[in-house]
């Protein structure tokens, strides 16, 4: 049990999620995604008025299926196999961030941004309101989300995913060097 708590290493874990490609296609020629299960979601839940959300989402249904249980074990792995010690994270990046006054690495997350106390500050506002929607639009935008493109996208040599992914790159190191250090100064 001890092994399942700790993080695996990148060796063990990306093939495992990677086989998850041919295994969707070669079982039931279905292609990995999650932002799509919001719009079948939608599709199932809102008036069919928007021509957006009109076909037939129950061909898809798999996909909500897929992303509950991606819900579900979410939701036991923080009930059931969490670990105790703090993330690991390089301490260059922790000091480098701790000087632009981001202090608590208790959790996921840094509570100094991403907590429901900050969320009516502007740093919250910023980061969880405005990100998310970025996020969002962007996911949109992109035709797909970033797992979606840089998974099932680049395995199965769909040159638009292959640049998606590129751009989606770019724009988190851009973002982590240029941008985050002006926005940690709120």
């Amino acid at each position: 049990m001890e092994f399942i708590k700790q993080p695996w290493p990148w060796y063990l874990a990306g093939p495992l999620i990677g086989l998850i490609v041919p295994a969707l296609l070669l079982l039931g020629n279905k292609a990995f995604g999650i932002s799509s299960s919001l719009r079948h979601i939608c599709a199932a839940c809102l008036p069919a008025g928007i021509l957006f959300f009109k076909y037939d989402w129950k061909k898809e249904s798999w996909n909500l299926f897929f992303v509950a249980g991606i819900v579900l074990g979410g939701f036991m792995a923080v009930h059931f196999l969490s670990n105790a010690q703090p993330v690991a994270i390089n301490p260059a990046t922790t000091a480098l961030l701790q000087k632009q006054g981001v202090k608590d690495f208790t959790g996921l997350l840094p509570l100094d941004i991403f907590s429901f106390s900050q969320l009516l500050t502007l740093r919250g506002l910023v980061f969880m309101v405005l990100g998310g929607f970025l996020v969002g639009f962007g996911t949109r935008y992109a035709g797909g989300c970033t797992s979606g493109h840089a998974i099932m996208g680049i395995s199965s040599l769909q040159w638009p995913s292959f640049v998606a992914t590129c751009c989606f790159m770019a724009g988190g190191f851009i973002m982590a060097w240029f941008i985050l250090p002006h926005l940690l100064a709120i």
